[in-house]
């Protein structure tokens, strides 16, 4: 039998992801508030299938929140760093970056007891520096890229990327990576954004995306004897109703089919056993 290890993950951004855009009227910020008021009906949905999950919480949304981020760490699941403010790294200077990483990782550690294990970055858009600075503050992973799909990899650090030259790989670290994907997140496929900038169009059918999602699962539990999937959720946009109810079927329909869920701490360190650097 392979073993297939899934990682459920959320992104307990609430209003912090609309403030970091600039968008600060009432309506964006009363999207963002969904999210706390949605966290318990996910936490009793992942207490149903006896998930142990991953969030990983703004600094922004552990000083706003402090109740329902209080209800998360209780019900047992672990507490990862996503930054203070929702910035994307790349957008700051190095000194901004490590300030919010400081930060925040105290607000983490005066919740759990612990510094956070575990990174991800802000929209997914690391800097130059953060490498540098997760492995100078004893992070153990970051799970903001995507150079796989089934399987973990060390993070390298010193690569040089230009145009008009090929790729140039730096040494890899001991910083595992825990890749993600957008096709593996809720955002992209639900969320409505308009700006004078962009549009996303989202509001998709969720039984269609969640073809998608049980399908990746099966691809990965056909072809690998040995893989994790990490999926990316976030309560205000999973807390809907019609998505709850595609939340829980993708649940148990993993279950039923052997999926054994981890938190993303757990499911490196299993490949830190087989992978040692």
């Amino acid at each position: 039998m392979p073993t297939s290890i899934v990682t459920i993950g959320f992104d307990f951004d609430a209003m912090s992801g609309f403030i970091s855009r600039g968008m600060t009227s009432p309506t964006p910020i009363s999207r963002g508030e969904f999210g706390p008021m949605a966290v318990p009906r996910i936490l009793a949905l992942l207490a149903k299938y006896k998930i142990s999950s991953t969030w990983f919480i703004p600094g922004h949304t552990l000083e706003t929140y402090p109740d329902q981020c209080r209800a998360v760490f209780d019900a047992g699941h672990e507490i990862g760093h996503h930054g203070w403010t929702h910035v994307q790294p790349n957008d700051l200077t190095r000194e901004q970056e490590e300030e919010g990483l400081v930060r925040a990782n105290a607000q983490i550690k005066k919740l759990s007891g612990q510094f956070a294990r575990g990174y991800r970055s802000p929209s997914w858009d690391l800097s130059p520096h953060s490498v540098e600075l997760l492995l100078k503050h004893g992070f153990m992973y970051d799970s903001s890229m995507m150079g796989s799909d089934h399987h973990p990899y060390r993070v390298r650090q010193g690569d040089v990327i230009t145009l008009e030259q090929p790729a140039i790989f730096g040494q890899p670290t001991r910083l595992i990576e825990m890749p993600v994907s957008w096709t593996l997140d809720d955002y992209p496929h639900f969320e409505f954004i308009r700006t004078k900038q962009t549009l996303l169009p989202g509001l998709m059918n969720a039984n269609l995306v969640l073809e998608n999602w049980i399908n990746d699962f099966l691809y990965m539990k056909a072809t690998e004897s040995w893989g994790i999937l990490n999926y990316t959720f976030h309560p205000f946009v999973i807390g809907r109703g019609h998505r709850m109810l595609a939340l829980e079927k993708l649940l148990k329909t993993l279950s039923d089919e052997g999926a054994q869920f981890m938190t993303m701490e757990q499911a490196a360190r299993a490949y830190d056993r087989r992978s040692p650097i």
